[in-house]
């Protein structure tokens, strides 16, 4: 069975590596999507997190690294998922992703698996990622392959 696992990935954080991870347990492959939106280019360019997710993952079959623009669902149908793999840390996550999860299965019949966090991994995220870089904290413990850092 093959997933799409999906995100901006600005950057791909130990937590995304996570549900890599443990995604690849349950599924024989899985792509990671990176999402464009040209309305939020993030502070990587798609290229850069390709290029940086695709290094981390170099040599497992397993695993394909993409990058996309508009609907993700759209996407995984065009790649051939069978659902649609997301990560939460929280009830806020969840709701959102719930909310997101019925319109996929609505619009396309795509279902979604959501895998929750590890606790130690509860709060990572990108943007509190970009946040502490942008005020001079280090971050490297917290991005999961070779993002380039300012």
């Amino acid at each position: 069975m093959k997933a799409l696992f999906a995100g901006s990935f600005d950057p791909f954080t130990i937590g995304h590596q996570s549900i890599v991870e443990r995604g690849l347990k349950i599924f024989d492959k899985l792509i990671i999507a990176v999402g464009y939106n040209e309305h939020k280019p993030g502070e990587w360019t798609a290229g850069q997190r390709e290029k940086a997710i695709s290094a981390l993952y170099q040599g497992d079959p397993r695993i394909d690294v993409a990058t996309y623009t508009g609907l993700t669902v759209d996407f995984a149908r065009h790649c051939g998922a069978d659902v649609l793999l997301r990560g939460v840390r929280s009830m806020a996550d969840f709701e959102y992703e719930r909310n997101i999860a019925d319109t996929n299965r609505a619009i396309a019949g795509m279902e979604t698996v959501i895998l929750i966090a590890k606790p130690e991994f509860s709060f990572v995220s990108s943007s509190i990622v970009r946040e502490l870089m942008h005020n001079g904290h280090d971050v490297r413990k917290y991005i999961a392959g070779d993002f380039p850092l300012p």
